[in-house]
């Protein structure tokens, strides 16, 4: 990779975090982490706010754009897929915004870049996910954003009913079906939930705030071990 690619490179992955380590760049980049310190002191002297420091973390300073970006034929392609793979499996205000918005990419691409990414011979068949199940996705998908609970019937695999208040706190999909990570203010514990399983739901009025020992990021070092 040119120097010059690169320290565009870097510029992204910082632009992209809230804090990035110097280990974490340097692993990203394959280069050394030596190299990393030199070249984000070479892209402070030229004027790139770069905040932070070695053994703590850089992030990008506020006020700091670039040029629009061009993507290769190779990236262009990508986009595509992702869009194709994702877009039936999306609510559809997630899917009819991923259209747009590589319609805008496609625009701006030259026109051999456009040309191979319209080609691209990787198509998703028809989604199993029905039309309920990718409403009720856009409606815990708004409640997480908000950090707002959500009162929810659910029915689980043995046909047993139970109403519960929960933290929506990310829905994953699983090849053939969405599911619902959640604290359960009933269970005072975490759960997942089939969202093709959730009868019935509601967003409740009024934000809650993250506590320790029930985020997403508590969840995943439990699962994760």
């Amino acid at each position: 990779m040119r120097r010059a690619d690169r320290l565009f490179q870097l510029v992204q992955l910082v632009r992209g975090r809230r804090l990035s380590t110097g280990e974490w760049l340097a692993a990203r980049l394959e280069v050394s982490l030596r190299t990393v310190y030199r070249d984000i002191a070479d892209l402070q002297a030229q004027g790139v706010p770069i905040e932070g420091e070695a053994g703590v973390g850089y992030r990008m300073g506020a006020g700091f754009e670039l040029p629009p970006l061009m993507f290769s034929q190779s990236e262009a392609k990508a986009l595509v897929a992702c869009v194709r793979l994702a877009q039936g499996r999306l609510d559809p205000e997630l899917a009819a915004s991923a259209e747009h918005a590589l319609h805008k990419i496609m625009g701006a691409l030259p026109a051999a870049a456009r040309a191979a990414a319209e080609s691209l011979v990787l198509h998703a068949p028809a989604s199993t996910v029905d039309a309920s199940t990718r409403e009720r996705l856009g409606v815990l998908r708004l409640a997480t954003e908000s950090r707002r609970k959500v009162r929810l019937q659910y029915q689980d695999l043995q046909g047993a009913a139970s109403e519960r208040t929960v933290r929506p706190l990310g829905c994953f999909f699983w090849d053939a079906v969405w599911t619902l990570a959640a604290w359960c203010e009933v269970r005072q514990d975490f759960r997942n939930f089939r969202v093709d399983r959730i009868v019935a739901l509601e967003a409740l009025d009024g934000p809650f705030r993250d506590e320790a020992g029930r985020t997403l990021a508590d969840l995943l070092r439990l699962e994760c071990g």
